[in-house]
């Protein structure tokens, strides 16, 4: 795969980008993007991680992405600069994160290409995807105090009532309709990667039910 141009918060006449108050620039697999420190998540290096194996598993035919949770819009972003064959689909609950998503999208000349939908899960992406990639809250908002590095972070989109798996459980269940026979959900779940197969969600789905994740599934 050739190495992609990198692109900076740059105007198309060369003057530097003008954002907003609050507005940082963020660095994500190589990629320069807008920022919104404490109203939509700052995407992490771990993540970069799913973004290879979502690339991985792209051949270049036009495969049908889902990029749930997509916040920044980061995910997304990386996705489609590293396939430019893929359609994807990206979708947030929170509106802030919606409006930054569209923003890196246009900052990176994507709008073709990736649609950025304000909606629950997969519920405005036209089915069957090919991949649904995610990284949706899983820590129990009860253990909170044990991540003060995450205090800066918009709560919900790190923490979560009972035991926090509570929406990939929902995502794991949502795949069995939106997932083509021969898709892939890629999931980031405590830095590791978890990938199953439409075949494997059930088992994907008991795994979560009991607090753990498929060895075999682990990319």
């Amino acid at each position: 795969m050739s190495p992609r141009p990198r692109r900076t918060l740059e105007s198309k006449d060369g003057a530097p980008g003008r954002h907003g108050p609050g507005m940082t620039e963020v660095t994500f697999d190589g990629l320069v993007l807008l920022g919104a420190p404490g109203k939509v998540m700052t995407p992490r290096p771990a993540s970069e991680q799913l973004v290879a194996a979502a690339a991985a598993r792209l051949s270049g035919c036009g495969a049908r992405v889902a990029d749930v949770g997509t916040g920044s819009g980061a995910i997304a972003v990386a996705i489609a600069s590293a396939c430019p064959d893929a359609e994807v689909w990206a979708t947030d609950t929170s509106r802030c994160a919606v409006l930054l998503a569209r923003a890196n999208v246009r900052l990176h000349g994507l709008e073709d290409r990736v649609s950025v939908r304000h909606c629950d899960l997969l519920e405005d992406v036209p089915a069957p995807v090919d991949l649904i990639v995610a990284n949706l809250p899983y820590l129990p908002v009860s253990s909170a105090a044990e991540h003060p590095d995450l205090a800066v972070e918009p709560f919900d989109s790190v923490f979560a009532p009972g035991d926090g798996l509570g929406p990939y459980r929902r995502l794991v269940d949502a795949a069995r309709t939106w997932l083509a026979d021969d898709g892939e959900l890629v999931l980031q779940l405590h830095r590791r990667v978890v990938v199953a197969t439409r075949a494997e969600l059930p088992d994907l789905g008991t795994a979560l039910d009991l607090g753990t994740t498929l060895a075999a599934a682990a990319a």
